[in-house]
């Protein structure tokens, strides 16, 4: 097995929404902000290849929506899914199974592209396999007001219709639940219902995608929540069960929206779990 990082570009969200009630004088320390309060954030997925599969945890944002669209989020970076892919030697059409960790545009939105004559909605990935699961695809296809604008139906209904779309069972009572693609998830419901965490073995280490459990270094205190979490009452419970394992037994973290730091680990410390190392994922392993 071997694993790449994939850089897809970054994007810009309000650091306020991004930080929940920690004031700005804080969160800023490690998240600068610019002049209209938006910091950078990448969207950086991971790349297993695996025997004769190479799967893709989660996918960017893509390019599919509107100009206005995608003005609220100041795309930048030169960056993209299909150059980074390239730079490995790899195309999407190479990909056998993308793996969603859940179905907000940002992670899944380069999942789908228009036809050529801007008619229909086809996968991007033609010989792929997509894998959800299905207590988060219904909160996904059925969204409360809060989340609808995140779940976009033309990021996730295409891949439905293609017949190129599978469920992993979970199970919310186990820490790791098997899937068919060689690495374990748990699943979290702060952020959103049913988002999968993958855990993966390599080169002897547990690495973490952390998706939106936490989405950058800045994230590692305890009150340090989204604004976009649906039930950040149970983040928090979430984050400390899990900041705990990780700092115990050492697990390598791959941060998908840090912009400066690809992975860290965590260490216990009079204050609780804070930062012990970043690192580039070269250097992790």
């Amino acid at each position: 097995m071997t694993l790449y990082p994939i850089e897809t570009g970054n994007f810009k969200l309000d650091g306020g929404a991004m930080f929940g009630v920690v004031p700005k004088s804080l969160w800023s320390r490690t998240n600068p902000a610019d002049a209209n309060n938006m910091c950078t954030w990448s969207m950086r997925c991971l790349l297993i290849e695996d025997g004769d599969r190479l799967i893709l945890i989660d996918c960017g944002i893509g390019d599919k929506q509107s100009e206005k669209f995608f003005s609220h989020f100041y795309l930048h970076g030169d960056a993209s899914l299909d150059g980074s892919l390239q730079k490995l030697g790899f195309s999407r059409n190479d990909i056998t199974d993308v793996f969603l960790t859940h179905l907000h545009f940002d992670h899944c939105g380069g999942a789908v592209e228009w036809s050529n004559n801007r008619e229909k909605l086809n996968p991007v990935f033609a010989n792929a396999t997509y894998w959800s699961n299905a207590r988060h695809w219904k909160w996904a296809t059925e969204p409360n007001a809060r989340e609808k604008a995140s779940f976009l139906s033309e990021n996730i209904l295409p891949l439905e219709e293609s017949g190129q779309l599978q469920f992993i069972p979970v199970n919310d009572n186990d820490f790791l639940t098997s899937t068919p693609l060689g690495f374990d998830v748990f699943v979290v419901n702060g952020h959103t219902d049913a988002q999968m965490i993958p855990v993966i073995n390599y080169k002897g280490k547990k690495l973490v995608f952390m998706a939106d459990l936490l989405p950058s270094v800045g994230h590692i205190p305890l009150p340090y929540v989204m604004g976009y979490d649906t039930r950040p009452l149970i983040t928090l419970d979430e984050k400390a069960r899990f900041l705990q394992r990780a700092a115990d037994e050492q697990f390598v973290l791959f941060l998908e929206h840090d912009a400066s730091n690809e992975c860290c680990t965590l260490q216990h410390t009079e204050k609780g779990v804070r930062l012990a190392e970043t690192m580039s994922f070269q250097s992790a392993f």
